[in-house]
């Protein structure tokens, strides 16, 4: 599969691979040199390492807005990653 990179330094994914990626709009991608080549892959949370930090959330406290959360880091650069 071959992809062209415009003057932006932007590439346009075949459909077929967003679509097996599972890839939307603001997804990011995490892209890693190897001896073979570039691999490029959906960069998503591990659940897994965010597993001790259920001890320090107390029960009661009201689930989060994760749109004011998403809206807010938006603003705020430093929060992004």
């Amino acid at each position: 599969m071959i992809v062209k990179m415009t003057s932006k330094r932007q590439v346009t994914f075949p459909r077929q691979v967003v679509e097996k990626l599972h890839l939307k709009e603001g997804d990011r991608l995490q892209i890693s040199e190897t001896p073979n080549g570039i691999l490029l892959r959906p960069h998503r949370l591990d659940f897994e390492k965010l597993a001790p930090l259920r001890t320090l959330i107390r029960p009661e406290l009201p689930a989060p807005d994760l749109d004011e959360v998403r809206h807010a880091s938006a603003l705020k650069p430093s929060l992004r990653d």
